[in-house]
């Protein structure tokens, strides 16, 4: 009668949590774990950084539970409030923000750095969501009121200037219209001046192949046909001219990443000294790694700041390529869930919340992971759950718990 007693109390007690989807926890959870040995691992004398990130991932942990037990649907009264404050602290930041390596992204607060575009990136996916649930992105306008809505935090996080956190915007941006149904010939117009300012001035012949394709889907896609042609066609071109000034805009850091990127060894003890150093580590881990604490690269510090934005290096090289693998395993798993979570959930707020995560995570592990081993410049991105970086982080479990919240309140089976 008594264990009777005890076993309806837990259920009662649970009752709030019973939709929730478990692994989707665990996962991040383990991550995290596994983010403070290899941060500890990766400090010269053992300081704080390790137990921190534990620390700031508990107390995400139960935060997250706690929103998923709320009702997702009420931010979307509050999304415009969302957007607002979204744009007040990245402006606070830029009138009081600390500057760290040449980014003035950072406010201090009673001796921690608090990075409000981490938050930001949360704020546009909120916005969004709330958006393309009221209109999707079926029509021309229905996207640019969109692109104008994402330009207003993007640009004031591009003039930090944190180049890799605008990217993010822009992967989050991108993403949630393709699954609002924009069409992706529109999607991949509004990349192709990125894609031009490149080419132009490197391979000029692959700019005029670049121009032809882009010119047949605006043909395809856009409802103003001989508009739509020249208009992409002058747009690419512009574009191409304008890369010459965007690069005289950049910051010498900035120009140093990116021709590091694609030729480290021109300064190898300059901007191409993370990449080089990184890709010795994680190359030196082979199959099963040197062994934890074990990494010279790693114990000897050869590659700065690698608790946070080089973390990966220090898996591949005392995890070893098995390590690796691991990691890789844990994200597509966590992807995966927020698919089955956006596909599943009981409206498009929901589903727009989950895809804009997911679009979150795939851009940044992809883009840590690639620079980490020489297949992207250096942009100071970090690695979801296991990077160091408190706002990062507690960002990631505050954007974990809303997600549980539309897992949570979804439509539940009848049988």
């Amino acid at each position: 009668m008594l264990r009777s007693q005890t076993q309806s109390r837990f259920k009662t007690w649970l009752m709030p949590w019973q939709g929730i989807d478990g692994w989707l926890l665990i996962l991040p959870a383990a991550l995290t774990v596994l983010g403070g040995i290899m941060i500890r691992s990766t400090e010269l004398t053992r300081t704080v950084e390790w137990w921190q990130h534990w620390v700031i991932g508990g107390i995400g942990l139960a935060v997250a539970l706690l929103i998923a037990s709320w009702r997702y649907e009420k931010l979307l009264d509050w999304h415009w409030v969302t957007y607002g404050i979204t744009n007040v602290s990245l402006i606070v930041v830029l009138i009081i923000g600390t500057t760290v390596n040449g980014a003035q992204s950072w406010i201090t607060l009673g001796g921690f750095n608090i990075q409000p575009s981490e938050f930001a990136k949360l704020g546009l996916i909120i916005t969004l969501a709330a958006i393309l649930h009221k209109h999707s992105a079926k029509t021309i306008p229905d996207v640019v009121r969109v692109l104008a809505i994402a330009a207003v935090p993007w640009f004031l996080v591009f003039i930090q200037p944190d180049l890799g956190t605008s990217l993010v915007f822009g992967a989050i941006t991108l993403s949630m219209l393709y699954w609002a149904n924009a069409n992706p010939g529109w999607l991949l117009l509004l990349v192709s001046p990125l894609v031009s300012v490149i080419l132009f001035s490197a391979y000029f012949h692959g700019w005029i192949a670049w121009a032809a394709i882009t010119v047949f889907i605006a043909w395809r896609t856009l409802p103003w046909r001989l508009y739509g042609v020249g208009g992409t066609l002058v747009m690419n071109l512009v574009a191409g001219e304008l890369g010459h000034i965007v690069w005289g805009l950049l910051k010498t850091y900035q120009k140093n990443r990116l021709i590091s990127f694609f030729n480290p060894e021109i300064d190898p003890q300059g901007s191409g000294y993370h990449i080089i150093q990184s890709r010795i580590a994680i190359g030196a881990g082979q199959l099963w790694g040197r062994g934890l604490n074990q990494g010279t690269q790693t114990q000897l510090h050869f590659i700065p700041e690698q608790h946070t934005d080089f973390i990966f290096s220090a898996i591949g090289e005392e995890l070893g390529f098995a390590g690796c693998v691991f990691v890789l395993i844990v994200f597509w798993l966590i992807c995966l869930r927020l698919v089955m979570i956006a596909t599943r959930a009981k409206d498009d707020f929901g589903s727009l919340l989950a895809i804009g995560f997911l679009s979150l995570i795939v851009f940044q592990v992809t883009i840590n992971i690639g620079m980490t081993i020489g297949l992207a410049p250096v942009t100071g991105i970090p690695l979801p759950w296991l990077s160091y970086g408190r706002s990062a982080l507690l960002k990631n479990f505050l954007a974990l718990g809303l997600i549980e919240s539309v897992a949570n309140h979804r439509p539940r089976k009848r049988y």
